[in-house]
Formats: C-alpha cells, structure tokens, sequence
C-alpha cells in the first residue's frame, strides 16, 4: 500500500491574491500612502542625491479628467518614479493654467454666466472659483491615479505671486525690445471677440465658393495705349469673397510672364499668368481664346485698376509670394485680412484699411454690405458680381480653413491693435537654444526651429477680462505706452500684495506714485492703464520662472514632457520668454519630450459626439488604474495612443502574467531569509543561468529608462516572465523548490535566484505598476537595510555580476534550450499517440552532434531534470534527434520520477535521503 508524502512537499504559500481587485485594492493603497506621506518620504530618503527635475506642464483647469491627462500623468509619474529609484532626488510639483478663453468658455457654457452683463471684478472673482473647482476635480483623479507630487502646494498661473513674476518676465522682455504694439492682421474670433496665437488655431475642411473676378484697368501709365483700356480686366481669384471689399491691391510675381488674353466670340481682354492662363480660361468656359501679347510682372508695377464693386482703385504691386500653383497669378491684396497683404501694402507706403469690426461685422467702409456678418455677405457679394458682369467664373470647393480652438467656430484674418513679441529679434538666439537640448523623439530638434524660423511675430493681447492684465500705462499727452523699470516693479508689488484683480480695481493714478511723469514727453496731466490681457501662453510659457525658478530654486528644467502640439505651444512658449527675457541662448529645459494624443480602438480622435470617448473613472473602475498606467508604458507614446475595451482587456492579460509570476514567486520564498543567500560559488549553474539572464534584463530597462522607452521596459520584463520564466526556468526548479531538502543547498539556490528575480521585478515594474509593485513588495520578506514601507523607497537592483556565468557557458545553455524544445516536440508526439501520459513517465534517447558533445558528458540525472523526463541517453551522432521511451523502474511516490532505484517504500533515493532525518 503506498504512503502518502503530500504533507513532505514543500508546496508555495503565500496570502498574496491571484486576483488582483485593483479597483477596490488601490483606494485603500493611497489611503495608507497618505498617511505615510510617500512624496515627503520619498525627498528625506533622497535628499542630497542628485536633482531631476521634471517641470509640469500646467493643463487647464477647465474640466473633468480625460484620457489626454490620465497618459499625460501617468509618463510624468513613471519618469520621476524612475528617478527617484534610480539615485535622484525628485522634487515634483504640479501646476494649474488658469487664465484665458478655455476658462471663460467652459465657465459661461457651464454657469449659463450672462458675462457681459457681469462687472469685471464679478466675472474675474467666478472665473477664479471655477478654475479652483477644477484644480480640485482634476487634482483628486491624478491622486486616484497613483501620481506622487506635492499636491498640497500645487503652482496657479492666476496666484499673485506668479501675476508678479509674469509681470515683470513681461517687463524684461520689453525692456530688451522684443515686445511692442503694432496693427498688423492677427487671426481674430468673431464669436469670442479676442485675438488668437497660432497655436490656438485648428483646421477643417470647410466647403466654400472660389471666385474668379475682373478688376477693370482704371491706369496703364501709357504702356497699354494701344489696347482699348475700357475692355481690359486683371482676373483675380479668392476662396474668400469677404474681403473684397478690403482690397487694395493686385500682387504679380516681377518674374513671370502675364498674357492679355482675348476669349473667342467675346469682346474682352485679361490679364492673368501666362502659367495659369489654359487652366483659367477653361474655368471661365473658354476652349478657344488667343494671347494678344505677353509681358514680364514686374511690366505693371504701379498700374491702377477699378473695384469691381466700390468706387475706389487697386494698385498693382510686386511681391515674390505670387506663385503659379493656383489662381491666376495675379492675387488679391487685402491688408487688414492677411500678414503678406499687410507687408507688401506697408511697402509700397499703403494705408491700413479694416472694413470688419470685432464682431466680424462689414463697418461703412464696405458700403452696400455695411452690418453683415462676413459669412452672411458672401452670397449677397457674389450674386451682386454677377448682376454686374464682374464675376468672371466660380467654383464650389472644399478647403481647409482656421478654426477657433474653442468656440469651433470659422476665424478671421483682422487688422487690430495688438501687443507683440517680436521674435525676429531673437530668433537665431532661440533655435540656437534648442542645439543644445536632447529630443525625444529627434526629430523635435527640426520641428521647434522650423516653427521658430517661420514665426515673425507671437501676438501676446487677448480681448479678455479673465487673464493677466497688460502691465503698460498710456500717457494722456503723448499717447506712447509706459513700461519702465519703474511702473514694472510698482504693478508687479501691487499684485504681489492684491492680486491682478488691483488692475480692475484702481485708477491709474491709484497705482502710480504722486507726481509722476510720462518718461517719452515728461508731462504728467494724467494716465490711463491698458485693458488687453496677456495671452495665455505668454502665462504658462512664464513657468519656468515665475514658479520653477522663483518657488522651486533651480532652472532650467532636466524634462519638459507634454503633447505633440505643444511644439507651437507650451514648449515653444517657454523657449521665447527664457531667451526673450534673459538675452541667453538657452532653454527652460534640458530634455523635451513629447507624447502623441489619445484616439479610440480604430484611431480616430475621440469625441462626445461620436460615442466613443474613454473615461479614466471607467477604466480605474472596472481594471484598475495600474491598468491606465501600464497602457501608458506598453505602447510607443511618442506617436497617437489608442484606446479601447478590446485594448484594456489584452493589457489585463499581460498584467497577470506579471502578477502571476510575482505570485509563484512569493509562495515560493515561503521561509526565506534574504539575509542569507547562497554565495555565487555555491549556486547551482542553471540558477545562475537564470540571474544572468536578469542581468541582462536588468540593463536593457535601464536603458529604456533612461530613452524614456517605457515600452521597452514592459516588453521585456512580459518577455523575460513568458520566455526565460514560464517556457523554461520556472518548470525546471519546480522539482527542486517541492521536493528537495526545505534549507538543503540545492531550494536555497532556486530561493536565491528567485528572490533575485521577484525583488528585482517588482523595483522595475514599480514605476509602471505603482499599486501593484507595492502590493508584491509588502508581500515580501526584505534584508536588512531595505525600507519595508513602499517599494518607491528602495534603488532598483543593479546586475548580480558576482553571479554571472561567462559568455562560454552561457552559449551551451542556450544549446541545452535548443535541445529541449525538440525533446518537447517529441513528448508532445508521444502523448498524442498515448505512449505516455506526464513527461515524467518518459525516458529520451537523444542524439546530439559533435559540437555538443557535452551534452553526453553531463551527469544524466541533471539532464533529465533540465528536461523533465525521468531518464535520458545521450550519443552523439550527425543532427539533433529525440526519441520517447517508457521510463523503466517504479514512480517514485513523492517526486513521481520513473527511476529503477525506487525502493521498496515507494522512493526513489534523492527523497529516501531528504525523508531520512524526518523520520
């Protein structure tokens, strides 16, 4: 009768769960972290390590959280994490952008706020409550989230000790004559009355109607004199028949040849692009027409042309802008609606002319069509042209056009008084600046200076009442703008004290000092304050010093991280006002990265509209938020990331792979003392196969670290558990670990390894897997010396080299791999011809050829434990070969080996041996 050995296993045990219930697990997790204070801990612990400092980029405080943060968030935590378990000191703290249209818009949307109703200090005082509301809303979702900050001391663009430090960003800059007011055209919202910057444009594709029209020849300067003038038209064309009435001149290219063309059977001459003149006749409906005479551009210069609609004349000017793509080489020129309108015109000596008001109305300027908005003028216009003959084709198309950020609604190109900061000025200084930063990805390095290098000015006034005031003062006599050293450190004081609320507040004279004069005239018969506010992105761009430099103590920046479009924004932002303001060709950062945006399943943009926006809520409520943050690390985040129920549950699939093996892991080190390990020489070779093999591991996410490759990372560390763990290892020492002597030298060297394998593990993925991580390490039993309180207290292992194997030997494990997948091959055979059931019932006749000879020479007990079968016979002979046997002899009772040597009580003499001093 066979005994029953069961209760001599040595079977794992451990509390830590299968299932991982991160949803209800997590919250429970922060409340513990909250107590113990994980970022203050985390500082002492490093303190006087070396700084990385990453500087947060401020989102708006204007909703509820998205997917954009969560991925935001979640890479800004992994790479500080990182950090701080890999030998820095890791100050992070969050901030908060708070002025501007994102604020006013969701505010008045939300509220149902009749805004122009309200007063300004009113409207301000909600705007301020608002964006406190969704510091708080936001802040809690990036705590439910796992982010270790000081959320406690978070920076607020709108807190008056950053208002001051703008300020005076504001006053230097202007001061080193890179800011000044001008009118020139700006990208204008009718619907939101404000200015806009490039970066709070969008495009879409709009249908509209492109218009071919005739501008009769009023003057030729006498060099026409032989054509009859009363039948000769320049042809111009525009997709945007609003701004006709703001025409002032024609521009040629100087270079390219124009053609006065007569149509067949009509009694009218054009003037157009030779280039064009086949494609635009056929528009106009003319097969047949003859070129009467061709002259050079540069031939008109200074001709004048009639209207086609308003009794004044368009100038015929030159500009090398003109090209021959499309239109008709000769293009409508309207100062107040376009920047190389406005140039070329200011060249030529031209007056500005702005015929649309700030709700993008026609003002008396544009005569019949005076009170209609420019959208509704548009079919009024072109019906008129053709009741008048002056249309001479048009076409419907689709093209894409400007869009406001916010309201989404079709932007102008406006004429206006604004404030700029000239980039002009300083624009070598400033790509010299990003020389000197790293990219990731490089390709960054190429698109912030094209960017920099196409930008002539950044317009930095909004129309606004909820933003930082404009820190100019006028003067009554002379009229010029005041901002002196002065009037700097005054305002800056006062909202230092007050707030930017002051501004709104007082009188100008209220502000400045008793007996004050106008520093250009000298005259003091009174002053007045300037009512724009400071472009949002001139706010958050003024991070670096009016909270990074001013509160945190150090600059620049080691990481800059935000989305792909912050290369016009954010980024670019904080690049102008560091060089503009210091006069040093160096960034606010040392590293800046960038993350793609976050799409659905099929990688469209996600929206509300469409059904298939993702909520973090959602996902941290039904997988966890350690799921959030492993999507984060297990994609390629420089490019867009999708999103998707399909996606989060393939990721759940590889987070219990990790979790499952920390588990085996943990039940497996039952007992172990970490303070005693087995010595390097002592290990036995396939362990210290597998510890090389971490080592390995070890290095390659460093380096993925240290790219900021966080799927590099994930990749590996899911690759090492399913290939070196799972496929191999983990089923050999199986034996070893259940059935050898409980503190015998052979399980204590598979306990070393494995303790190696997990503590290593669980430091790696903690950046990633922060909850997770932590749950596994407070299973653990630690050393002395570890911080037992949370894994982010303790550096990641550094490679066990001690126990390293050489390259030589590394080499005849990954034969002895190679010769285990054919034996598997042919046990998988054998069982589906039921030769044997459990491969521990086989016996393997193996051929190996010369070079693996060792094979042959090993002990055969310990290849068959390599291999799992109960015996082996190795030959050498030409090629790799496995032939399955029934193992000959008894099963053991304990081990269930198949061995000859099993003894009468039903074991075999490795479990005779261990069972002895138990008897």
């Amino acid at each position: 009768m066979s005994q029953d050995y069961n209760a001599t296993i040595h079977l794992p045990k451990t509390d830590f769960p299968m299932r991982a219930g991160l949803p209800k697990r997590e919250p429970e997790m922060l409340r513990n972290w909250k107590k113990l204070d994980v970022y203050g801990e985390l500082l002492k612990k490093n303190a006087g390590k070396p700084r990385f400092s990453l500087h947060d980029g401020p989102p708006f405080s204007n909703g509820n959280l998205h997917m954009g943060h969560a991925l935001n968030k979640s890479i800004k935590d992994i790479i500080i994490r990182s950090h701080a378990m890999r030998g820095y000191y890791t100050p992070y703290i969050p901030g908060w952008d708070n002025h501007g249209m994102p604020i006013e818009s969701a505010i008045i949307k939300q509220n149902k706020l009749n805004h122009k109703a309200m007063s300004v200090a009113d409207f301000r005082t909600a705007c301020h409550q608002f964006a406190d509301h969704y510091i708080d809303v936001q802040r809690e979702g990036f705590k439910r989230m796992g982010v270790v900050a000081d959320w406690e001391h978070p920076y607020k663009t709108m807190d008056p000790g950053f208002e001051a430090r703008e300020v005076r960003v504001f006053g230097q800059m202007y001061k080193n004559g890179h800011i000044y007011k001008g009118l020139k055209p700006v990208y204008w919202c009718p619907h939101d009355e404000t200015a806009l910057a490039e970066a709070e444009i969008e495009y879409q594709d709009d249908p509209c109607t492109t218009v071919y029209v005739k501008f009769p020849m009023n003057d030729d300067l006498g060099k026409l004199s032989h054509l009859d003038k009363s039948k000769l038209s320049f042809v111009i064309w525009t997709t945007t028949i609003w701004t006709l009435p703001g025409n002032l001149a024609i521009a040629l290219n100087p270079a390219e040849s124009y053609a006065v063309v007569k149509p067949e059977g009509r009694d009218e001459l054009y003037i157009m692009a030779e280039a064009l003149t086949e494609k635009v006749m056929g528009i106009g409906g003319f097969d047949r027409y003859e070129i009467v005479e061709t002259h050079p551009g540069a031939f008109f210069e200074n001709m004048l042309a009639s209207h086609p609609f308003l009794p004044k004349t368009s100038r015929l000017v030159l500009a090398d802008y003109v090209t021959m793509d499309s239109g008709t080489g000769c293009v409508h020129t309207a100062p107040g609606f376009g920047a190389d309108d406005y140039q070329t015109c200011k060249r030529y000596g031209m007056d500005m002319v702005v015929p649309v008001d700030d709700q993008g109305r026609h003002t008396d300027y544009a005569g019949k069509y005076a009170g209609l908005k420019t959208e509704e003028s548009n079919p009024i216009i072109l019906a008129d042209m053709k009741a008048s003959g002056a249309l001479f084709a048009a076409e419907d198309i689709v093209h894409s056009y400007p869009h406001c950020w916010r309201c989404k609604n079709p932007i102008i190109f406006r004429a206006t008084p604004q404030w700029f900061c000239s980039v002009e000025t300083f624009k070598d200084e400033a790509c010299a600046a990003c020389d000197q930063v790293r990219w990731v990805p490089a390709w960054g390095l190429d698109r912030m200076k094209a960017m920099v290098r196409e930008r002539a000015d950044w317009c930095i006034s909004r129309q606004r009442r909820w933003g930082l005031p404009i820190p100019v003062f006028y003067c009554n006599d002379c009229g010029k703008p005041i901002a002196t050293d002065e009037t700097i450190g005054i305002i800056s004081d006062l909202f230092a004290a007050e707030g930017s609320n002051a501004w709104f507040a007082k009188d100008a004279a209220e502000i400045l000092p008793a007996g004050f004069t106008c520093p250009h005239c000298g005259k003091a018969s009174g002053f007045t304050k300037e009512e724009d506010t400071l472009d949002g992105w001139f706010d958050s761009g003024s991070t670096h010093l009016a909270s990074m430099k001013k509160d945190q103590g150090f600059w620049p920046a080691d990481v800059y991280m935000e989305g792909l479009d912050q290369y016009r924004g954010w980024f670019q932002a904080a690049l102008l006002t560091a060089v503009g303001s210091t006069g040093v060709a160096q960034a606010p950062f040392k590293t800046c990265i960038t993350h793609g945006w976050t799409v659905d399943g099929e990688g469209k943009a996600m929206h509300k509209s469409l059904g298939n926006g993702v909520d973090p809520y959602d996902i941290m409520n039904k997988y966890g938020a350690d799921l959030i943050r492993l999507w984060a690390a297990s994609a390629d985040y420089h490019a867009d990331m999708r999103c998707s129920e399909k996606i989060f549950k393939q990721l759940s699939q590889n987070y219990l792979k990790f979790r499952n093996t920390a588990r085996y892991c943990l039940g497996n080190l039952n007992g172990f003392d970490p303070n005693h390990l087995v010595a390097p020489a002592d290990m036995l070779p396939l362990d210290r196969w597998a510890v090389t093999r971490l080592n390995v591991l070890i290095e390659k996410c460093f380096q993925g670290y240290d790219d900021f490759d966080f799927n590099v990372v994930t990749h590996a560390v899911n690759d090492f558990c399913v290939v070196e763990l799972s496929n191999f290892y983990l089923d050999i020492i199986k034996d070893r670990l259940y059935c050898e002597e409980k503190d015998g030298l052979a399980r204590r060297s598979a306990q070393t390894a494995l303790y190696f394998i997990l503590d290593t593990m669980t430091k790696i993925m903690a950046p990633v897997l922060c909850f997770t991580g932590d749950e596994i390490w407070q299973s653990m039993t630690h050393p002395e010396g570890a911080d037992g309180r949370n894994v982010v207290f303790n550096d990641m292992n550094q490679p066990f080299t001690a126990y390293a194997l050489p390259q030589e030997e590394m080499a005849r494990w990954e034969k002895i791999i190679q010769v285990r997948d054919v034996v598997n091959g042919a046990l998988e055979t054998a069982r589906a011809e039921k030769k044997i059931g459990k491969s521990l019932e086989a016996k393997i006749v193996l051929t190996v050829p010369a070079e693996d000879a060792f094979l042959a020479e090993m002990d055969q007990a310990d290849l068959a434990d390599l291999l799992i079968v109960s015996q082996v016979e190795v030959t050498v002979g030409q090629a790799i070969q496995a032939t399955v046997e029934n193992a000959a002899g008894d099963k053991c009772q304990r081990c269930w080996k198949v061995l000859p040597t099993v003894n009468g009580e039903g074991l075999c003499p490795r479990c005779a041996k261990v069972l002895t001093p138990l008897v």
